[in-house]
């Protein structure tokens, strides 16, 4: 008997130790781990206990981290986390699907038209990331709560270092082959870095390193990247690259110091001392002219780029920036959209959207198609348009004198010269 009274309270005081698992009406906040699906379907099914997936698909399977938190009114904020990068999403939502009774969550991108729908049960979220510019473009969605690996691999061997510069070519011994530079940081078994290309960087990528093999993703709303390498010698790598669901290639790459890319100032031509003209309307349906009286007398940046984009973005933010931050009421900004839908409506609905969620005061208008010999034929002051975003520099009588292809934004090393050179070149024409 005292036998029994002693298990008895030892049970009472180690119940007493346990707390009861939290419960929540919405989205429990804190880390979580979501994965896409590049292949539709995963590797094996969820278990009767709806635990995420443990085995992991490394080539087929991007994942990516972010926090959920509730503000002042309760509503839902996702902040993605890539290497040092923080986005936030607040336009999300959450309730009980008339259709299949299950609480589900949308979590939406405006700025780049697309979303998540996932349903939501004991800490996992199961759905589909659905892009709206694309048709039936949709990539399986899961995340579990409380999972703060990216990529959930067990190091192996002895860890390489793949930190530094690499001059790389993607899509190699094929017509449409392509340089970049890649540049890595690594901190043991860590590591965050990006490609630069002639045309814009892949923004910021996050991932590990187990023994000779180097794994790597980024998710921002807009694109999916997922890329793999091997260390085949301490000087050369090869792997290989996916976009979302639709693109796949490889890519190689030897360690150097010395840049390979060609100068974003010389990729683009354009008609030499002939004055610029044009009309587009905004995101009013107001038609907007360059011979407008308000931008009589000033030079004129001429931003062309695309919502869909998101080095498009943050030259965006940076040009927004740099006007906020200087003295610059006698410079005009004009972004001229070209859009993924051919729909003009729709086009004009995500530009508005655009300029609402970027909150910005300057001309935005809408320039057509996104395919780059359609918008050639809107630019006829250009030989080409090699990439999206193109930024012009444009003189007090309209005439270009100077043309900057592509966007290397903050996740690369080159971001502080840019803006250093920009701001000599604008004072040039000032």
């Amino acid at each position: 008997m005292r036998a029994g009274i002693f298990f008895s309270l030892v049970t009472l005081v180690f119940l007493g130790c346990v707390q009861p698992f939290q419960t929540f009406s919405k989205i429990p906040p804190g880390r979580w781990r979501g994965v896409l699906l590049l292949d539709r379907m995963p590797v094996m099914k969820y278990g009767d206990d709806r635990d995420v997936v443990k085995k992991f698909d490394i080539e087929s399977e991007l994942p990516f981290n972010f926090d959920i938190s509730y503000d002042q009114d309760s509503m839902i904020v996702m902040t993605i986390i890539n290497g040092e990068e923080r986005i936030e999403v607040k336009d999300i939502s959450f309730g009980r699907d008339i259709h299949t009774q299950k609480d589900t969550v949308i979590i939406n991108f405006p700025v780049y038209d697309t979303y998540i729908k996932a349903i939501y049960e004991d800490g996992v979220m199961e759905g589909d990331w659905i892009v709206n510019y694309k048709d039936h473009y949709a990539i399986p969605f899961k995340a579990k709560h409380g999972d703060n690996k990216r990529f959930d691999i067990i190091p192996s061997g002895e860890i390489k270092d793949f930190s530094g510069s690499w001059a790389c070519t993607f899509e190699p011994d094929s017509p449409d082959s392509y340089p970049a530079q890649g540049y890595f940081k690594q901190d043991g078994g860590q590591v965050t870095g990006t490609f630069m290309t002639e045309t814009g960087d892949y923004r910021y990528l996050d991932g590990v390193v187990s023994g000779s093999k180097m794994y790597l993703s980024a998710f921002d709303g807009a694109h999916a990247f997922l890329f793999n390498a091997k260390m085949l010698n301490p000087n050369e790598v090869t792997g290989s690259f996916r976009s979302g669901s639709h693109y796949t290639t490889t890519w190689i790459g030897h360690k150097t110091d010395s840049l390979s890319l060609k100068d974003p100032y010389a990729l683009t031509t354009y008609k030499k001392n002939q004055a610029v003209d044009f009309s587009f309307i905004n995101t009013e349906g107001e038609t907007v002219r360059l011979s407008d009286q308000k931008f009589q007398g000033k030079p004129k940046i001429i931003q062309i780029f695309g919502t869909w984009c998101p080095n498009c973005m943050d030259e965006t933010v940076f040009l927004q920036d740099y006007l906020n931050n200087k003295d610059s009421k006698d410079i005009a900004l004009i972004s001229i959209g070209f859009e993924r839908y051919e729909d003009t409506l729709r086009s004009l609905n995500a530009l508005k959207r655009f300029k609402n969620q970027m909150n910005l005061d300057t001309e935005v208008l809408y320039g057509g198609y996104y395919k780059r010999d359609l918008a050639k034929q809107a630019l006829p002051w250009l030989d080409q348009l090699v990439s999206y975003p193109t930024l012009i520099l444009l003189d007090k009588n309209n005439v270009i004198q100077q043309v900057h292809t592509g966007f290397s934004g903050p996740a690369t090393p080159n971001y502080t010269a840019f803006k250093q050179e920009f701001e000599e070149n604008l004072n040039k024409i000032k």
